[in-house]
């Protein structure tokens, strides 16, 4: 069994689900009961899991944070037409992931809209997606 097999999906009351193909066994479409089969315990939460699961979310949050943070930065010199789209959707990332870095989500947003409107002014003015520093 591998881990695509299956999905692990902790919810706020620290009750452990498994989906997926592995989650189904032989009478999955039983009725719980029937046959004279006891319905199936529920897991029981483990001590200190919901813990590394929210710590483990907080970094990935965190970073999705920062890397929009800096594909917004990066994307106001280059590649703006593909970095700034980018940024935009990491930073929404990180903020409905709740990061504790919630201002370089928002600078992240910020400057992937940023990106969006330097792309537009250099569309317009030049005809071209190209900075142009000669005159």
């Amino acid at each position: 069994m591998t881990l695509t097999d299956f999905a692990r999906r902790v919810t706020d009351s620290g009750t452990c689900t498994v989906t997926g193909s592995g989650a189904a066994g032989p009478d999955a479409g039983a009725a719980p009961g029937a046959a004279g089969q006891a319905p199936a315990p529920a897991p029981s939460p483990v001590a200190g899991a919901d813990a590394a699961v929210s710590r483990a979310v907080g970094r990935e949050a965190d970073g999705l944070a920062v890397a929009s943070f800096v594909l917004g930065l990066v994307g106001l010199l280059v590649f703006n037409v593909l970095l700034g789209p980018t940024a935009i959707v990491m930073a929404l990332l990180a903020l409905a992931r709740r990061t504790r870095r919630r201002g370089r989500a928002l600078l992240g947003l910020a400057l992937g809209v940023a990106d969006l409107v330097v792309l537009a002014v250099l569309v317009t003015g030049n005809g071209a997606v190209a900075w142009n520093f000669g005159g």
